[in-house]
């Protein structure tokens, strides 16, 4: 089974999950899982002992089939095993917080920074090592240092070519409030990627006027469980169109084939609050039982070997480190603008309460 269709059959969790990021401080209900490893030793090179042999259990709301990869080469260099769990990233961190000192996690790797910056902010994470930090740009991580930027995805405009012209695309994401639009947009308000971009919508207009929009986009729009299913929508011609990240539309063109692909992604102006690049980044959890093998894992993302893997895979992200670039996709990183401060974008808390607020959650 692919990974778009286990990312697709999670997100029948997802409004509850995301409901959830907003209230992450109280720590609510998770479900079960994988107990990870199950060893204790703290061993690491300075004390003379060896991570060869050890295992690590890494939470992981990142592209399976991409991440599956990484962790046999980082398996096959190192000797460490690096035992998967896959969810939603909200679920994930939802569970590290219940879980508590007790979690297995040794490390967190998620999609978007709001996840990472709550656990961040409830003093979950272990420094990142110097490693890690000093082979992708400083202000692709968190500022604090307590966790790393591994790649990145932009928002897109995906749009049905026999329905929409090309120079008809929005300038802005803030367009698709407008009257105009009602009946031919899709929306996927659940999904973690849309969240940021609501939260630069209400950095720029204000609360009111932020609302307001999304009460436009939720007249306008046919609410979809997934990006995948509103690629989907959007390429059978259902709707003319909606705001996704970039490498779904790549994924969809992948299935259906040139015959079969009936959209093209359009990009919002410079500087619109949907003209997002944004980091998915990587952290050590501070009560993990494995810290140097757990630092070695974030050292290994952001080393160039890693960084190749994941500018070749399916995932169609772009690498972060210096002289790796993606030439799968047809839109280079340097022209979509600069990444987004992780900083910027918050917890989410804001933008997922905003979301709630109209309907949309």
């Amino acid at each position: 089974m692919s990974g778009v269709v286990l990312r697709s059959a999670r997100r029948s969790a997802v409004l509850a999950v995301a409901v959830s990021l907003s209230v992450l401080a109280m720590a609510g209900c998770g479900g079960s899982g994988d107990q990870g490893s199950t060893s204790s030793d703290k061993s690491s090179p300075a004390s003379g002992g060896s991570l060869k042999g050890q295992t690590i259990t890494v939470y992981s709301g990142q592209h399976e089939q991409t991440v599956s990869t990484l962790v046999k080469d980082f398996r096959a260099r190192t000797g460490i095993t690096a035992k998967v769990r896959a969810g939603d990233e909200a679920e994930l961190a939802n569970q590290i917080l219940t879980e508590g000192p007790a979690s297995p996690a040794d490390v967190f790797f998620a999609e978007n920074p709001p996840a990472l910056t709550t656990l961040e902010n409830k003093g979950l994470l272990a420094k990142a090592g110097s490693a890690a930090l000093s082979a992708v740009p400083p202000a692709d991580s968190s500022a604090k240092g307590d966790w790393v930027g591994v790649s990145a995805r932009e928002a897109a405009f995906v749009y049905n070519t026999g329905k929409l012209q090309a120079a008809k695309v929005p300038s802005s994401v803030k367009d698709l409030a407008d009257p105009a639009w009602k009946g031919k947009l899709g929306v996927a308000p659940s999904e973690t990627d849309f969240t940021p971009i609501v939260t630069r919508v209400i950095k720029e207009e204000g609360q009111d006027a932020a609302k307001s929009w999304l009460e436009g986009l939720k007249a306008n729009s046919k609410v979809y469980s997934s990006n995948e299913d509103l690629v989907t929508a959007v390429n059978r011609g259902a709707v003319e169109g909606g705001v996704i990240d970039h490498y779904y539309w790549y994924r969809l063109r992948d299935e259906q084939g040139a015959a079969g692909t009936h959209s093209a992604l359009g990009y919002f102006k410079p500087g619109d609050p949907g003209a997002l690049v944004d980091v998915s980044g990587a952290a050590v959890l501070s009560h993990g039982k494995h810290q140097a093998a757990a630092q070695a894992f974030l050292a290994y993302l952001t080393s160039k070997p890693a960084q190749q893997i994941i500018a070749t895979s399916e995932s169609y992200e772009y690498p972060l480190a210096a002289g790796v670039k993606n030439t799968k996709v047809s839109r280079a990183l340097a022209d979509s603008g600069p990444v987004a401060r992780p900083g910027d974008l918050g917890d989410g808390k804001e933008a997922l309460d905003l979301l709630k607020s109209v309907g949309l959650l």
